[in-house]
This record gives C-alpha cells, structure tokens and sequence, in this order.
C-alpha cells in the first residue's frame, strides 16, 4: 500500500461555497500525512445518466470515464453530502449510477459523510445505493452531522468538539478499511 492513502472526496452539493465543501476541507486537514485527498471537480460536468451511451468500454461520455478514472486511481473514496428534500441530490445519485455496469464502487473503502440540517433519510437512502453497489463500508466510517453550519467554519475548521471526535474517529476507521485491518475498529460512532 502506497502512503499517503489516496483519497477522491466527492461533494454531494453543487453550491461553491458549501458546509460539506468546509467539512471535506476540515477532513484534508485532520488527515493531513494519512490521506491525500483530491476532490472530484465537479459533479454537474457529468451528463444525465443514459444506458444507451454506455453500451462498450469506452462509450461512455468523456466526463464519465474521467470520473471513472478516477475512482480506479483512488484507494478510497469519501462522500460528503446534503440533504435534499429528504433525499439525495440528483447530481450524485446520477454520478454514481454511471458506476453500476462499470463496478467501480465494486470493493472500494468509502466513508460516507451526511451532513444539512438532519441528513438522516438520505443518508439511509444513499448507503443503501452504495451497498447494492458493493462499496465497502464499515459502520465506523459513517457519519450523519446535523446543523452543520454550526460545526464547520468557512475555513475547514471544525469548531464543535463531538463533531471533531466523531471525524477523526471516521478518518481512522476509513484507513483501518483501506489497510484491511477492519476487526480493529471500535463499534461505530453514533449518528447525530
């Protein structure tokens, strides 16, 4: 395993200027020397899901097979999201739908990060996505993070103090997944 981890941190939000843009930002600093984390640009570059452009390996749409790219180059994957609506936004759900016949997702380490005003029914709703899809994901490196924008700051600073110990607790997690080494994970964090 190469050090640092590589990490490809997908934000669910399309707003520049995001709490869970802040949050990924804070997770680059609090694994700073264990995880180089390289953010997904942006998920509105990818074009609405169509099986009919996907037909062979190299069919797809060229802001797809980047993404792809991508996620084959990572050892893990980090999800941050919001909540929309009780659900997942649209411009993830349909970035990873353009994973399913290609199997990206297929064993890969991913922590997944909801975090809005609640987050609870999407998060539900996008872990089970991401289990049909086979990501690997251990209790531990879920979090759901109410009132976030009381949490993190512009900076990536995390400003509360449970929220920073349940972070650092997913970023640990996340690593024991990447390094195999999942049995030495204490009982996963609780969701607030």
């Amino acid at each position: 395993m190469r050090l640092p981890i590589q990490i490809l941190a997908i934000c669910g939000s399309t707003r520049q200027s995001s709490s869970n843009h802040h949050l990924i930002q804070a997770i680059r600093n609090l694994s700073a020397g264990r995880f180089a984390v390289t953010q997904l640009d942006s998920l509105t570059d990818i074009p609405h899901f169509n099986p009919d452009l996907d037909l062979t390996a190299d069919s797809a749409p060229a802001a797809v097979q980047a993404f792809r790219a991508q996620l084959a180059a990572a050892d893990a994957v980090l999800i941050c999201t919001p909540e929309y609506a009780i659900g997942v936004p649209g411009t993830l759900k349909n970035a990873i739908d353009w994973t399913v016949s290609s199997m990206h997702f297929s064993g890969k380490p991913v922590a997944l990060v909801t975090a809005g005003t609640s987050g609870h029914k999407a998060h539900q709703s996008l872990l089970g996505t991401l289990l049909i899809i086979e990501s690997k994901i251990a209790p531990a490196a879920q979090l759901v993070v109410s009132s976030v924008k009381t949490k993190v700051n512009d900076q990536g600073v995390i400003t509360d103090a449970a929220t920073e110990m349940q972070v650092r607790k997913l970023v640990d997690a996340l690593e024991a997944v990447v390094l195999g080494k999942e049995e030495e994970l204490l009982p996963a964090p609780s969701l607030f």
